[in-house]
């Protein structure tokens, strides 16, 4: 079950299966506020991973919009029902809203191509600032590397994925949503010499529900 931590008492609270709205506050059109709309699709992912309904809300600038839509963030709605618990994603400036659980998200200073911004920023703790600009290079990197060994993987025979390596990517995930975990035994399950090249393929289009870095893209490239 997923828990976050509510910036306002720093204590843990699990998300039952119940309808949830995940509101995320923003201003502007800048690199910290487009963090705040990556964070509330990531976390409107792992609910829907454990099956809760979610709803996501933003009321964004048209240009962060732009923005968000070139990192595959998927769009919200404006308003939803007055139901349900509600997760407040909001930025280091943004003031706090009455009520539901509030996940504060550190600033993002600069920016990087949009290729690699969505990686760039996963990568580092939510509560963390960041500067995508100076890990590009290391993403795009790991990219490319790990896209190319999911278009190989796919060629071999269907695995599924090791029910260990799908315990460790829920309990980093459901632990506050930390994804740079996840991102850890994406990079374990790469070395591992034990699995399968179709559990790893299973394995990273799994998480990629998650993540939304459109791992499999290049299935059918490789020969």
């Amino acid at each position: 079950m997923l828990r976050i931590t509510d910036a306002r008492t720093g204590a843990p609270t699990e998300v039952r299966r119940t309808l949830t709205r995940v509101q995320a506050h923003v201003t502007g059109a800048g690199t910290s506020a487009l963090r705040v709309l990556l964070v509330a699709d990531v976390l409107a992912r792992a609910l829907e991973l454990d099956r809760i309904p979610a709803l996501t809300i933003a009321d964004p600038h048209p240009d962060l919009r732009d923005r968000a839509d070139a990192l595959g963030i998927r769009p919200a709605g404006s308003t939803a029902p007055v139901t349900g618990r509600t997760l407040h994603v909001t930025g280091p400036d943004t003031p706090a809203p009455e009520g539901g659980v509030h996940i504060r998200v550190a600033p993002a200073a600069g920016t990087a191509d949009e290729s690699v911004l969505r990686f760039a920023l996963l990568a580092v703790p939510r509560t963390e600032p960041a500067d995508p600009g100076a890990t590009a290079d290391e993403a795009r990197a790991t990219l490319a590397r790990w896209r190319k060994a999911v278009a190989t993987w796919a060629t071999r025979p269907s695995r599924p994925v090791p029910e260990p390596v799908r315990q460790d990517l829920r309990t980093a995930w459901e632990d506050d949503l930390d994804v740079p975990a996840v991102l850890d035994v994406l990079r374990r399950v790469e070395r591992a010499e034990d699995l399968p090249d179709g559990a790893r393929f299973e394995t990273y289009a799994y998480a990629d529900r998650l993540l939304g870095l459109d791992l499999t893209r290049d299935i059918g490239a490789v020969p």
